[in-house]
Protein backbone atom coordinates (compact mmCIF):
# COMPACT_ATOMS: atom_id res chain seq x y z
CA UNK A 1 0.00 0.00 0.00
CA UNK A 2 1.35 3.42 -0.83
CA UNK A 3 1.62 6.18 2.07
CA UNK A 4 -0.80 7.72 3.54
CA UNK A 5 -1.29 10.84 2.16
CA UNK A 6 -3.27 14.29 3.11
CA UNK A 7 -6.38 14.13 0.95
CA UNK A 8 -9.12 15.55 2.43
CA UNK A 9 -12.46 13.68 3.41
CA UNK A 10 -15.89 14.48 2.53
CA UNK A 11 -19.05 13.11 3.64
CA UNK A 12 -21.30 12.75 0.60
CA UNK A 13 -24.26 13.51 2.43
CA UNK A 14 -26.45 16.03 4.12
CA UNK A 15 -27.68 13.16 7.26
CA UNK A 16 -27.45 14.03 10.79
CA UNK A 17 -26.86 10.74 11.58
CA UNK A 18 -24.15 10.25 9.35
CA UNK A 19 -22.21 12.88 10.32
CA UNK A 20 -22.39 12.11 13.73
CA UNK A 21 -21.10 8.60 13.07
CA UNK A 22 -17.97 9.95 10.83
CA UNK A 23 -17.17 12.65 13.62
CA UNK A 24 -16.30 9.30 16.01
CA UNK A 25 -13.39 8.73 13.85
CA UNK A 26 -12.21 12.64 14.82
CA UNK A 27 -10.80 13.33 11.27
CA UNK A 28 -11.75 16.77 9.50
CA UNK A 29 -14.24 16.36 7.29
CA UNK A 30 -16.17 18.42 5.03
CA UNK A 31 -20.01 18.10 3.76
CA UNK A 32 -21.66 18.20 0.44
CA UNK A 33 -24.74 17.43 -0.81
CA UNK A 34 -25.11 14.89 -3.26
CA UNK A 35 -27.60 15.62 -6.52
CA UNK A 36 -28.78 12.44 -6.89
CA UNK A 37 -32.28 11.03 -7.68
CA UNK A 38 -33.14 8.31 -5.54
CA UNK A 39 -36.14 6.84 -7.28
CA UNK A 40 -35.58 3.26 -7.57
CA UNK A 41 -35.28 1.34 -11.19
CA UNK A 42 -37.84 -1.17 -12.49
CA UNK A 43 -37.03 -4.59 -11.14
CA UNK A 44 -34.37 -3.29 -8.51
CA UNK A 45 -33.59 -5.26 -5.00
CA UNK A 46 -33.38 -2.88 -2.38
CA UNK A 47 -29.88 -4.30 -1.83
CA UNK A 48 -29.28 -3.39 -5.26
CA UNK A 49 -30.96 0.25 -4.47
CA UNK A 50 -29.10 0.54 -1.48
CA UNK A 51 -25.63 -0.13 -3.91
CA UNK A 52 -26.15 2.12 -6.60
CA UNK A 53 -27.53 5.28 -4.67
CA UNK A 54 -24.10 4.89 -2.25
CA UNK A 55 -21.81 4.70 -5.21
CA UNK A 56 -23.91 7.43 -6.85
CA UNK A 57 -23.70 9.71 -4.26
CA UNK A 58 -20.33 9.41 -4.21
CA UNK A 59 -19.41 10.09 -7.65
CA UNK A 60 -21.67 12.78 -7.86
CA UNK A 61 -20.05 14.58 -4.94
CA UNK A 62 -16.52 13.60 -6.29
CA UNK A 63 -17.38 15.03 -9.35
CA UNK A 64 -17.31 18.20 -7.81
CA UNK A 65 -14.08 17.72 -5.83
CA UNK A 66 -11.57 15.27 -8.03
CA UNK A 67 -8.62 15.42 -5.42
CA UNK A 68 -10.55 14.56 -2.10
CA UNK A 69 -11.58 11.11 -0.91
CA UNK A 70 -15.85 11.22 -0.85
CA UNK A 71 -17.86 8.68 1.55
CA UNK A 72 -21.31 8.47 -0.02
CA UNK A 73 -23.71 6.15 1.99
CA UNK A 74 -27.63 5.05 0.96
CA UNK A 75 -29.93 2.95 3.37
CA UNK A 76 -33.39 1.01 2.12
CA UNK A 77 -35.28 -1.23 5.05
CA UNK A 78 -35.99 -4.47 2.70
CA UNK A 79 -39.23 -5.96 3.70
CA UNK A 80 -39.45 -9.91 1.81
CA UNK A 81 -37.96 -7.51 -1.35
CA UNK A 82 -39.64 -4.92 -1.12
CA UNK A 83 -38.31 -1.27 -0.65
CA UNK A 84 -38.95 1.00 2.23
CA UNK A 85 -37.58 4.15 2.32
CA UNK A 86 -37.86 7.32 4.45
CA UNK A 87 -41.97 7.59 5.16
CA UNK A 88 -41.59 11.58 5.06
CA UNK A 89 -44.81 12.08 7.15
CA UNK A 90 -46.61 10.31 9.39
CA UNK A 91 -49.53 8.70 6.82
CA UNK A 92 -46.51 6.66 5.75
CA UNK A 93 -44.81 6.23 8.73
CA UNK A 94 -47.90 5.00 10.31
CA UNK A 95 -48.07 2.24 7.08
CA UNK A 96 -44.71 0.93 7.26
CA UNK A 97 -44.43 0.36 10.97
CA UNK A 98 -47.94 -1.78 10.50
CA UNK A 99 -46.36 -3.24 8.37
CA UNK A 100 -43.18 -4.34 9.69
CA UNK A 101 -44.93 -5.16 13.37
CA UNK A 102 -43.57 -8.97 14.16
CA UNK A 103 -41.50 -9.34 11.26
CA UNK A 104 -38.05 -9.62 10.46
CA UNK A 105 -36.75 -6.55 7.75
CA UNK A 106 -33.27 -6.71 6.91
CA UNK A 107 -31.59 -2.97 6.45
CA UNK A 108 -29.57 -2.94 3.82
CA UNK A 109 -26.71 -0.21 4.14
CA UNK A 110 -24.32 0.56 1.83
CA UNK A 111 -21.15 2.60 1.90
CA UNK A 112 -19.22 3.79 -1.14
CA UNK A 113 -15.44 5.56 -1.07
CA UNK A 114 -14.26 7.51 -4.17
CA UNK A 115 -11.59 9.69 -4.82
CA UNK A 116 -11.79 10.52 -8.96
CA UNK A 117 -7.98 11.60 -9.18
CA UNK A 118 -6.74 8.71 -8.01
CA UNK A 119 -9.25 6.45 -9.81
CA UNK A 120 -9.74 5.13 -6.52
CA UNK A 121 -13.46 3.36 -5.90
CA UNK A 122 -15.13 1.13 -3.54
CA UNK A 123 -18.30 -0.06 -2.05
CA UNK A 124 -19.45 -2.20 0.65
CA UNK A 125 -22.96 -3.23 1.73
CA UNK A 126 -24.07 -4.29 5.49
CA UNK A 127 -26.67 -6.14 5.83
CA UNK A 128 -28.65 -5.73 9.59
CA UNK A 129 -31.59 -8.08 10.63
CA UNK A 130 -33.76 -6.29 12.59
CA UNK A 131 -36.95 -7.86 13.84
CA UNK A 132 -40.02 -5.80 15.36
CA UNK A 133 -42.34 -6.63 17.89
CA UNK A 134 -45.81 -7.23 17.32
CA UNK A 135 -46.58 -3.82 17.96
CA UNK A 136 -50.29 -2.51 18.86
CA UNK A 137 -51.49 0.27 16.93
CA UNK A 138 -51.73 2.80 19.83
CA UNK A 139 -47.88 1.64 20.52
CA UNK A 140 -46.78 2.74 17.01
CA UNK A 141 -48.82 5.66 17.40
CA UNK A 142 -46.69 7.13 20.88
CA UNK A 143 -44.06 6.62 19.24
CA UNK A 144 -44.44 8.70 16.23
CA UNK A 145 -45.59 11.74 18.07
CA UNK A 146 -42.33 10.81 20.46
CA UNK A 147 -39.30 10.70 17.87
CA UNK A 148 -41.01 11.81 14.39
CA UNK A 149 -38.64 9.47 12.31
CA UNK A 150 -39.79 10.60 9.08
CA UNK A 151 -36.27 11.09 7.91
CA UNK A 152 -35.44 7.44 8.67
CA UNK A 153 -35.61 4.17 5.95
CA UNK A 154 -38.40 2.23 7.89
CA UNK A 155 -39.48 5.08 10.01
CA UNK A 156 -37.49 3.43 13.27
CA UNK A 157 -34.21 5.12 14.83
CA UNK A 158 -32.72 1.99 16.70
CA UNK A 159 -30.55 4.62 18.40
CA UNK A 160 -33.50 6.79 20.47
CA UNK A 161 -36.59 5.07 21.16
CA UNK A 162 -36.96 3.66 18.29
CA UNK A 163 -35.48 0.68 20.02
CA UNK A 164 -38.42 -0.05 21.94
CA UNK A 165 -39.92 -1.45 18.76
CA UNK A 166 -37.52 -4.28 18.16
CA UNK A 167 -36.63 -7.73 19.58
CA UNK A 168 -33.54 -8.46 18.29
CA UNK A 169 -31.01 -7.00 15.96
CA UNK A 170 -28.42 -9.18 13.75
CA UNK A 171 -25.28 -7.46 12.20
CA UNK A 172 -21.39 -7.50 12.61
CA UNK A 173 -21.29 -3.58 12.89
CA UNK A 174 -23.72 -2.06 15.04
CA UNK A 175 -22.99 1.49 13.26
CA UNK A 176 -24.75 0.23 9.87
CA UNK A 177 -28.07 0.52 11.26
CA UNK A 178 -27.86 4.12 12.09
CA UNK A 179 -26.79 4.43 8.67
CA UNK A 180 -23.10 4.51 8.14
CA UNK A 181 -21.53 1.04 8.75
CA UNK A 182 -18.10 2.41 10.45
CA UNK A 183 -16.04 -0.34 10.09
CA UNK A 184 -16.74 -0.86 6.18
CA UNK A 185 -15.62 2.80 6.16
CA UNK A 186 -12.61 2.98 8.05
CA UNK A 187 -11.21 -0.26 5.84
CA UNK A 188 -12.01 1.76 2.72
CA UNK A 189 -10.83 5.24 3.50
CA UNK A 190 -7.70 4.02 4.89
CA UNK A 191 -7.26 2.00 1.43
CA UNK A 192 -8.26 5.35 -0.11
CA UNK A 193 -4.69 7.07 1.59
CA UNK A 194 -6.66 8.21 4.65
CA UNK A 195 -4.17 7.33 8.01
CA UNK A 196 -6.87 6.85 10.91
CA UNK A 197 -4.44 5.96 13.84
Amino acid sequence: MSEPTHRKLILGSTSPYRRELLARLRLPFAIAAPEVDESPQALETPQQLACRLAMAKARAVAAQFPACVVIGADQVADLDGQALGKPGNHARAVTQLQLMRGKTVIFQTAVAVVCLETGFAQMDLAQVKVKFRQLTDAEIEAYLQAETPYDCAGSAKSEGLGIALLEAIDNDDPTALVGLPLIRTCRMIEAAGIRLL
